[in-house]
Parts: structure tokens; C-alpha cells; sequence
């Protein structure tokens, strides 16, 4: 596939919500003056991707291609890129663009866009298209939200990154997490594993609050596992029906 053939790629779609995932073709744009065509290799399954194919939080746009975990190869770019070449490494993650004019854009804050920030799906973009994710064998992204994978680590690994780790990495580098510093990460799940990871990396002493010690060992040695005893009964694990 080159810049020349982009139109449509094979995708996982969610017709409806709440309805399984099935194969089909979603549009991708040609690739443009600071576009970057990507041939996906992994997309991280976040938890967003279930709420949103069920559209528990309102707001589904369908038919819908989940995935914001998104690392690959490029295979073209636009004649104005810069940072990247062809068979370069890279990820994408929860965003695709901004009004990069406001205030927030200008500091660097692409997330907090005045004006709204573009989300890798379920969203609109500036052509006034849909977006779509990463359950998809392309996508076409501007090189300003484009990410670059170290040759270290490899491309299964780096996606989970790009709405996990970056989740956990923000406001422990926010906090100065680090040597002499005290790190409490609640719950172990994937997030938490995150959290107990880089938190360690960064050389904070880590504890794992949790319901139980069901999970020590898979705290690795990497942190202290402490358990309480829930004072209620626990939650289903099912999302919650919204409140009228």
C-alpha cells in the first residue's frame, strides 16, 4: 500500500453498540503535506475500547474502530514530513489532532484544547470525517502526533504504552516520583502493573494497596503487596447503569 492506493483497509468494526466485532473496510484519508501512512503491527486492547463499543459513556459514533494503542511501520509520508521516513518505528496513541492555536496547543498541551482535541476514534476530525482506531491494517496520521519507538523495545510491547503507561507515567513524573519517595498504587490490574513498573523504574519505593493477596506474586518484586479486607460486599464487575 503506498500514499498513492490509500482509500479503504481492512478493519474490525463494531456495527452497533453493543454488537461483536466483524470484519469490513474503513476510509482512510490520502496521505497529505505532514501525513504519515502506518502499516499497524499491534494495537493494545484498552479498557475504553470495551465501554465504547458498548457505548456505556454515551456518544458512540458507528460504525466504530476501536484501538489507541497503536504502534507500526511507516510506509509513506507526505512531502512535508520531517521527523519521519519510511520504515521508521512508531506508535500512535489516544489523539490525532488539535486546533494547535489555542493557549493549551501552544504550550504543548494538545490534550486540553480549547476548542477540542481529536481522538484517534470515536471522534471528528478537522475534515469533518470520523476517525478511526487501530482494529485496522493502516492508518493515516499528521506527524505532530506521531510517536517514535525505540529500537529497544519491541513493537507488542510499546503499545500498551501509549494510553497505560503514559497514564501512570504523567502524574508520577507530575509528583517527582523517584529516589526517597514513597509510591502507593491501588489495585494491581493493568493499570496498577503500569503504575508499579515505571514508579519502580524511577526509583520510588513501591506498595501495592489491594482487597487481597491474590496477586503478590505478581508484583514481581517490584513492589510491597498490602491487603484490606473490603468492608462491603464487592461489585459486579459490570459497568453500572447511569442515574436519571
Amino acid at each position: 500500500m503506498t500514499a498513492q492506493t490509500v482509500a479503504s483497509v481492512p478493519a474490525y468494526l463494531v456495527p452497533a453498540a453493543g454488537a461483536p466485532l466483524e470484519r469490513g473496510t474503513i476510509p482512510r484519508r490520502p496521505v497529505g503535506e505532514h501525513d504519515v501512512l502506518i502499516e499497524i503491527k499491534y494495537t493494545g486492547i484498552c479498557h475504553t475500547d470495551i465501554h465504547r463499543a458498548r457505548d456505556d459513556m454515551g456518544g458512540g459514533v458507528f460504525p466504530m474502530v476501536p484501538g489507541h494503542e497503536i504502534a507500526g511501520l511507516v510506509t509513506a509520508v507526505g512531502p512535508g514530513v520531517t521527523r519521519y521516513r519510511t520504515g521508521d518505528r512508531v506508535g500512535v496513541g489516544c489523539m490525532v489532532d488539535s486546533c494547535r492555536e489555542c493557549g493549551n496547543c501552544r504550550a504543548g498541551l494538545e490534550q486540553f484544547c480549547a476548542n477540542g482535541a481529536v481522538e484517534t476514534y470515536n471522534s471528528t476530525g478537522r475534515d469533518g470525517d470520523p476517525t478511526y482506531g487501530g482494529y485496522a491494517t493502516h492508518i493515516v496520521v499528521d506527524e505532530n502526533f506521531v510517536l517514535r519507538v525505540p529500537e529497544g523495545i519491541p513493537l507488542d510491547e510499546a503499545a500498551p504504552l501509549l494510553c497505560a503507561g503514559i497514564t501512570l507515567y504523567s502524574p508520577l513524573t507530575h509528583w517527582a516520583a523517584g529516589p526517597g519517595r514513597k509510591v502507593a498504587v491501588v489495585g494491581l490490574g493493568g493499570l496498577g502493573h503500569m503504575g508499579v513498573k515505571i514508579a519502580r523504574a524511577l526509583g520510588a519505593e513501591v506498595t501495592v494497596l489491594s482487597r487481597s493477596l491474590s496477586k503478590k506474586d505478581d508484583g514481581g518484586g517490584w513492589a510491597r503487596i498490602t491487603s484490606t479486607p473490603p468492608a462491603t460486599p464487592r461489585r459486579s464487575s459490570s459497568w453500572p447503569a447511569a442515574s436519571t
